[in-house]
């Protein structure tokens, strides 16, 4: 649900029951002394508080409606905090030339975060956040230095479009909606959100205590058996409520926004019911909340189907690392999982996603990405592997895509 802090917007199923009550920045005007104030006549003054009140932004901004303001009361681009002027964001436009609206679902995430840095970065783009909670807000804006003005605070699992009052802006106007109008006029949006698995305290502990055992144990080639580690997830944020429940919610969204374009952030192994990640949330008999692949691949049929124009990429095994170090290798239906090393960079996907919004031309897609390591200390670009606009293009030209009557049945 999108929290709404306004005072003056109407609470209704948009808004959260916890309002937000910390402030990012507090206005102290303790030290502001006698002799200072006999200084300043009464039109300075109010000039002075004027642009304090500007500089010191409450966290209670972090709401649907605040950002709507700052969109729509004129401060515009001189709210964003980038590092770069805004003349500087603009100039690469041609001219006549508008930034598209792109909308980021986990926007707080890992592989979300570096998505929207992207597209904040890029003077084509115009991009809006959605975050789970004030938490993730704070922690989107340390990370990207962004505007509040481009995060709205959601959590996707609950989105409701009926029976809702229509948000109200900070200048009192309705919006005749039953959403921000920031999230408005979007043409992209791209999905970043998953399930995210929390490890068992217990089964570390375990781990940890067979290191010694497991060094000195010639047939054991690892300190630590990841496999033996297990995993939980919080309650309700099971893969089948985030991957699939949410999902589905994000897509039909994107529907009534008049969004065009769904680039979707997936998983690779989705074909293959007894992979391990399947197996995480779930007892040794089985019984549990998980089935992450089995839930991710629902949802993909389910944007297939929608009527929208769609990118679904699915991302081996993510690691933190520079962009364009690895050459990317796209393939459809699960046959990069042969391959020994089934990694890829974040940085890379990423890219790859901005890739999709760019050169797409219209056309949906689903495929498979993996990195090659390229020898030596150079980049990928310069061994000639190409970036991944390169990749992106090559693969469009092959005319491939997933199958997707392939997998269990039923999913």
């Amino acid at each position: 649900m999108l929290e709404s802090a306004l005072v003056l917007a109407p609470r209704n199923r948009w808004a959260n029951s916890t309002p937000i009550s910390t402030h990012i920045h507090r206005c102290n005007l303790s030290f502001i002394s006698s002799s200072m104030i006999d200084m300043l006549s009464l039109a300075s003054l109010c000039l002075w508080l004027t642009w304090t009140s500007l500089l010191f932004i409450p966290a209670d901004a972090l709401s649907a409606s605040s950002f709507v303001g700052c969109r729509n009361g004129g401060w515009g681009k001189k709210c964003r905090s980038s590092t770069r002027p805004a003349c500087q964001l603009r100039m690469n436009l041609l001219p006549g030339q508008v930034s598209q609206k792109v909308i980021v679902t986990g926007a707080a995430g890992r592989t979300g975060s570096l998505v929207f840095s992207l597209l904040d970065a890029d003077p084509r783009f115009d991009v809006v956040g959605l975050v789970r909670s004030e938490s993730s807000a704070k922690k989107l804006i340390a990370k990207t230095n962004c505007a509040l003005e481009e995060i709205v605070i959601c959590d996707v699992t609950q989105m409701s479009f009926e029976h809702n009052t229509p948000t109200t802006t900070m200048s009192g106007s309705s919006s005749g909606n039953t959403w921000p109008t920031a999230l408005e006029n979007a043409e992209a949006m791209v999905i970043c959100t998953s399930a995210v698995p929390q490890i068992s305290k217990l089964s570390l502990f375990k781990a940890i205590l067979k290191i010694p055992l497991n060094i000195l144990n010639p047939e054991k080639k690892k300190a630590i058996n990841f496999r033996d580690l297990q995993f939980k997830y919080k309650e309700n944020q099971y893969p089948e409520v985030v991957d699939y429940v949410g999902q589905k919610k994000q897509i039909d969204f994107a529907k009534k926004l008049g969004v065009k374009h769904v680039v979707l952030v997936s998983s690779m192994g989705v074909l293959d019911p007894n992979n391990f990640l399947n197996q995480i949330g779930k007892d040794k008999y089985g019984n549990g909340h998980g089935d992450i692949l089995l839930w991710k691949r629902k949802a993909e049929k389910y944007l297939c189907l929608s009527g929208l124009q769609y990118t679904i990429i699915h991302p081996g095994g993510l690691v933190d690392m520079e962009p364009n170090t690895m050459e990317l290798v796209l393939d459809v239906d699960d046959v990069l999982m042969k391959c020994e090393k089934k990694s890829i960079a974040r940085s890379d996907v990423a890219n790859l996603c901005i890739a999709a919004l760019t050169e797409s031309g219209g056309r949906s897609v689903s495929f498979d990405c993996i990195g090659r390591q390229v020898e030596g200390t150079t980049t990928a670009v310069d061994t000639g592997a190409g970036s991944a606009v390169d990749a992106f293009r090559s693969f469009l030209a092959t005319g491939r895509t997933a199958d997707y009557t392939l997998g269990p049945r039923g999913m």
